[in-house]
């Protein structure tokens, strides 16, 4: 795998494609810069080099052009004070200006291109943008695995205007690619994927690439609900997608002639309203009362689930079990965590990946306690489903 490490950046000036799709509150302010630390690594490494560097980055979704609600410039200050140098600003990616400034620069020195979806053309994949946005830099550097899974100008379509030499990935991306080939290709057994989430239709192809790898699928959160049905169980008015019964059913099926243990929740805690202090039981999860809703699993499911979790060498966790979000429904998500936390602490590998999974770990502050958190949700799931992803085929082909 190509990245900065291959490269000697001085007297150089690197594009680097970075994920600074960061949120912001009323006054425009960074209120998490997870994105931007993240990045820091690979920066610091071509300017200790000696060399300069040109970022470009999209931040939220503009519907018409320039929006200064969307304006790069907002993190300008915090990407100065975690990156330790001054950052100038174009106002715009592929104006005059910009590239008077970006030829401008001399080693050391750092600039920010105004956002990139200001441009309908780099979310087309336009060709002619990317070109543009290619002689910022004789050297292009992808560190953006949130955006890998789409073909837009700037993480896919720019590459093949630098040779094979010229073009790499950054840390952040290495270390996610690696991650994932660890956990797809390169599995200890037994080897544990932990599903959870809302809807069966948003995994079925997560699990069924999954059932060519995996040992155990433990299922988790409102999807286990149309499993439970499909099986004839009694859900109340749980969270379910009957539509996709019968693609249940199947899953059911394929994981039986695969000989893959999927495992579907025995209990559940069910709610008579979806509220942290609704009226609360724990009932088998195929006898739910009618006008119940199922909102976490059971101390019977997280034991079980907790102790192949314990015993796996390999883990990867993509969606909570419950309405983690309240008290009253994070036991499945909670456990799940440290359960996921021991086994490596005893020398598994754990890939944490999707957004809410993530939130879980550092709500648990467990992020330093698993091998990997992924910083990109679809990416990583897309980067499962397919075996690559455009931004990563762009640099490794």
């Amino acid at each position: 795998m190509k990245t900065v490490d291959s490269i000697e950046f001085a007297g150089k000036r690197a594009v680097i494609r970075v994920d600074f799709n960061v949120p912001l509150n009323e006054k425009f302010e960074v209120t998490d810069a997870t994105r931007i630390r993240a990045a820091i690594p690979t920066l610091k490494k071509i300017l200790n080099d000696g060399g300069s560097i040109v970022l470009m980055s999209h931040l939220g979704r503009p519907k018409e052009g320039p929006t200064d609600k969307y304006s790069l410039r907002h993190i300008v200050s915090e990407l100065e004070k975690h990156l330790g140098v001054p950052v100038q600003f174009a106002e715009d990616c592929i104006g005059e200006g910009a590239f008077k400034r970006s030829a401008a620069l001399k080693a050391g020195e750092v600039l920010l291109l105004e956002n990139l979806r200001f441009y309908k053309e780099e979310e087309k994949g336009n060709a002619e943008f990317a070109k543009k946005l290619s002689e910022h830099g004789q050297i292009y550097v992808n560190d953006a695995f949130g955006t890998a899974h789409r073909s837009h100008a700037s993480t896919a379509v720019i590459a093949q205007f630098f040779d094979a030499a010229s073009r790499c990935f950054g840390y952040v991306m290495a270390n996610e690619v690696a991650s994932i080939n660890t956990v797809l290709n390169n599995a200890e057994r037994p080897f544990t994927a932990i599903v959870g989430g809302a809807k069966v239709s948003d995994k079925i192809l997560i699990i069924e690439q999954l059932m060519n790898k995996a040992d155990n699928i433990l299922i988790g959160g409102g999807m286990a609900f149309t499993f439970v049905k499909a099986l004839g169980g009694k859900i109340g008015k749980s969270l379910c997608e009957d539509d996709r019964l019968e693609i249940a059913r199947e899953l059911i099926g394929k994981a039986k002639v695969k000989g893959v243990n999927l495992c579907i929740p025995l209990d559940a805690v069910i709610a008579d309203n979806f509220a942290n202090d609704a009226n609360k039981q724990e009932v088998a999860i195929d006898e739910i009362p009618d006008g119940w809703m199922g909102l976490d699993t059971g101390a019977k499911t997280n034991q079980i689930f907790g102790d192949i979790i314990r015993q796996s060498r390999t883990i990867l966790w993509n969606g909570p079990m419950g309405v983690f979000e309240m008290s009253s429904f994070e036991s499945g998500t909670k456990q799940a965590a440290y359960a996921i936390a021991e086994a490596t602490k005893q020398g598994a590998y754990s890939l944490i990946g999707g957004g809410d999974s993530v939130a879980a770990i550092n709500k648990y502050n467990l992020a330093s306690e698993v091998s990997y958190v992924s910083t990109g949700g679809g990416a990583l799931l897309e980067y499962i489903e397919q075996g690559t992803l455009p931004g990563v085929k762009a640099i490794t082909e």
